[in-house]
């Protein structure tokens, strides 16, 4: 375990962490402090274990601010879940249905082509007529 030397109001207090967590012990304890010493600015000398009870609460007070709406994220976050599933479903069954009008429409065009491919040709008709039109008379 690793050791490190806290200053909380002035007053020094050795403390042990896990190897590698020295740096962020102290940065917690820098933190706390700060609410000590604004709750000491406000309230004046009233005790070092008044001031630490104080500063827990403010401490837990914020701390359960953002457990709520952590909360209320998490649920934001399974709703938009749910709404990007529902969407990415409509989606598939959309692309199915127009995978299967294409389908149709595709096979009714082979069977047009085929049966004009298949229709007889008609006897071919002359560019110009051989008969000659009736003279009018004058």
């Amino acid at each position: 375990m690793a050791q490190v030397t806290v200053t909380i109001d002035g007053k020094a207090y050795r403390m042990a962490c896990e190897e590698g967590q020295e740096d962020h012990l102290t940065d917690l304890a820098a933190r706390f402090d700060q609410y000590v010493s604004h709750l000491k600015g406000q309230f004046g000398e009233i005790g070092d274990l008044r001031l630490t009870v104080m500063a827990a609460i403010m401490v837990t007070d914020e701390l359960s601010e953002v457990d709520r709406r952590l909360k209320a994220l998490e649920t934001e976050v399974d709703g938009l879940k749910r709404a990007r599933d529902a969407a990415v479903a409509e989606q598939a069954d959309a692309e199915e249905a127009l995978a299967s009008a294409l389908t149709e429409v595709t096979t009714q065009i082979q069977g047009l082509a085929a049966r004009i491919v298949n229709r007889p040709t008609p006897p071919a008709q002359p560019a110009h007529p051989t008969a000659h039109p009736p003279a009018h008379p004058r």
